[in-house]
């Protein structure tokens, strides 16, 4: 295993049980305030932020193979899905409980609020850990003055496509995975976490998610503040809307359409 890797992965497993440790304190600090569960959505988003910091800086900087980058992110969702303990860490994953009135707007509202401030803290923290030089890639990151470069590689009206395609795809499984046990639903939704990294990774770098894009798309230069908010925000938002309106109201209309067409024939044998 290269070097660099094996230090990132050590840094990973840092940032984890670090995340875990604090989640843990503030849920029993927390447990009497009704503050606990906004707690847990701060520090898990945390998580996920510093992590996919870290693991894109492999990937641009490191140059590990693209293989090895798909193995890390699946094996980084699983982790993800075990530890972040009921936290969305998704503002478009709030907004569809909020649709389903599963969780009170203005909940879910305070739940992407603790996501972006989650998104902001994590820039200045991967970057203080960065300039500690822990590793080679560390250091050659920062001789480059941290710079980082926009993932768009399309024209904007294809990057904005594959991001709602991606998000769409990962709503579906989650949605369609809710009732499956947890340690068999996580490597499911991390399967299809990684596949379409692999397939939208080039295009966009796949990140479905408007917090984790804040805190590591939007400070790279190449784009504007506008194209990053359509591509990152807006589109994501629309694929987990298509997913819940296709399978929520869409197929189930068509189902029903279809079997009342079966039967009709049939009734009117009978009729004869």
């Amino acid at each position: 295993m290269p070097a660099d890797v094996a230090e990132s992965l050590w840094l990973l497993a840092g940032i984890v049980l670090l995340s875990e440790l604090t989640r843990r304190l503030l849920t029993g600090a927390l447990a009497d305030t009704g503050l606990a569960v906004y707690a847990v959505e701060l520090v898990s988003t945390l998580q996920l932020c510093c992590c996919t910091h870290e693991l894109k800086l492999l990937s641009e900087v490191g140059g590990v193979e693209p293989r090895l980058a798909l193995t890390l992110t699946y094996l980084a969702s699983v982790v993800h899905g075990l530890t972040f303990a009921g936290a969305f860490v998704n503002p478009s994953v709030a907004l569809e409980h909020a649709y389903r009135a599963r969780l009170p707007v203005r909940c879910a509202l305070q739940r992407i609020a603790c996501q972006f401030a989650a998104a902001c803290v994590s820039r200045a923290a991967v970057r203080a850990l960065w300039e500690l030089g822990l590793s080679d890639l560390h250091l050659r990151h920062k001789l480059l003055g941290f710079r980082c470069v926009t993932p768009i590689r399309a024209p904007l009206h294809k990057a904005a496509a594959v991001e709602l395609a991606c998000a769409f795809a990962v709503q579906t499984a989650i949605t369609y995975t809710r009732a499956v046990e947890e340690k068999y639903r996580v490597h499911a939704v991390a399967a299809t976490i990684t596949t379409v990294v692999y397939a939208g990774g080039r295009v966009t770098g796949a990140v479905f998610n408007p917090a984790l894009a804040f805190s590591t798309q939007f400070p790279c230069s190449g784009n504007s503040f506008l194209d990053y908010s359509l591509v990152y925000w807006l589109a994501p938002v629309l694929g987990m809307i298509s997913s819940v309106l296709l399978f929520d109201n869409i197929v189930p209309l068509l189902w029903r359409n279809s079997t009342s067409s079966h039967y009709r024939p049939l009734e009117a044998k009978k009729q004869k």
